[in-house]
């Protein structure tokens, strides 16, 4: 492909920013068409990102001639339908994430992009930002030795709309989102460890739901288990009190340690017998950018991207096994 003629399905909130400008500042890449069901919505968007197109369809925007590939940025509940669509149309695929709303779907969407020959990438950003490959820049060199232990830790207080439930949030509803929180943000931080470990290979969890407040879980313990031998545990609770708030993920090798934050933007911290370091990298506006430069190369022949459907469907398969659906 000589150039990437981008389709959306799904133009909400996460494409405002985050990833729907992205795809106009590639060099062989422009953003032409989105889709959305509120048709003055769609419109709406097209109009103020300056877009030409615009649908109430996500079959017409899928079969626009004009249209090469597709970002799907629905929820999970819709991301096997519409890459199952799309590859059958011959279109490579950009699907949010969590890939899909559990892991057999997730097999499904590579089985059929397989079978059309179509290339199927997941939207996990955090693999080509320069602060995360600091972090495995760091991991690489040996700087804290051999990796021991990977302790997660991602505790929030209840949110007030959680607490309306004649109009939840999505995102805590199982048949739209897969799980709750858990299944929205943990996602980025297995994926994460996933590139920098290689796959988890034994994944146990206990998860509850304690506030009642919803029907996703709310608390979710876990231990796992890299191929390397590297273990790691993960606690996430969305039902905390205010002062018990945390973002912190530490890495834990045979010489130092490395300390860093998967949503909050704070410095990196690195322990070793040198003292106690700190480092920050710069965050670009349109955070998906650096992610999706890595797509459009491999659709045009120039460069690989290392976020697969392959490498997507695995850390679903992890997510499921802690939520005990698989």
């Amino acid at each position: 492909m000589e150039k990437i003629n981008w389709g959306i399905i799904g133009c909400g909130d996460v494409t405002e920013v985050k990833s729907g400008p992205a795809f106009n500042l590639i060099e062989d890449s422009e953003l032409i068409a989105v889709m959305r069901r509120e048709a003055s919505k769609a419109e709406d968007y097209a109009k103020r990102h300056n877009v030409p197109k615009w649908y109430s369809d996500a079959d017409k925007l899928i079969n626009d001639k004009d249209v090469n590939a597709i970002y799907i940025a629905t929820p999970p509940s819709s991301h096997a339908e519409y890459t199952i669509k799309a590859a059958v149309a011959g279109k490579p695929v950009y699907v949010e994430k969590p890939m899909a709303a559990n892991y057999s779907e997730c097999l499904e969407m590579i089985k059929v992009c397989k079978k059309n020959n179509v290339p199927l990438f997941t939207a996990y950003y955090r693999r080509e930002l320069p602060y995360f490959k600091k972090i495995k820049e760091l991991i690489d060199t040996n700087l804290i030795g051999r990796i021991r232990t990977v302790n997660i830790k991602l505790h929030h207080k209840i949110k007030e709309a959680d607490k309306n439930k004649a109009s939840l949030p999505w995102r805590v509803i199982p048949e739209i989102a897969g799980g709750g929180y858990f299944y929205d943000l943990a996602a980025h931080q297995l994926d994460y460890l996933d590139l920098l470990f290689g796959p988890i290979k034994i994944a146990e969890g206990i998860a509850v739901n304690q506030s009642g407040l919803y029907q996703a879980e709310d608390n979710v313990q876990a231990a796992f288990k890299f191929s390397n031998e590297v273990i790691g545990s993960g606690s996430w609770s969305f039902n905390i009190n205010e002062y018990s708030q945390i973002d912190r993920t530490e890495i834990i090798g045979s010489v130092g340690q490395i300390e860093f934050s998967f949503f909050d933007r704070l410095p990196i911290t690195v322990v070793t017998e040198d003292g106690e370091d700190e480092l920050m990298e710069i965050f670009p506006e349109n955070i998906q950018e650096p992610l999706i430069r890595t797509v459009v190369a491999a659709l045009t022949g120039k460069g690989i991207c290392q976020s697969t459907g392959e490498s997507g469907a695995r850390t679903n398969w992890v997510m499921d096994k802690f939520l005990g659906k698989i």
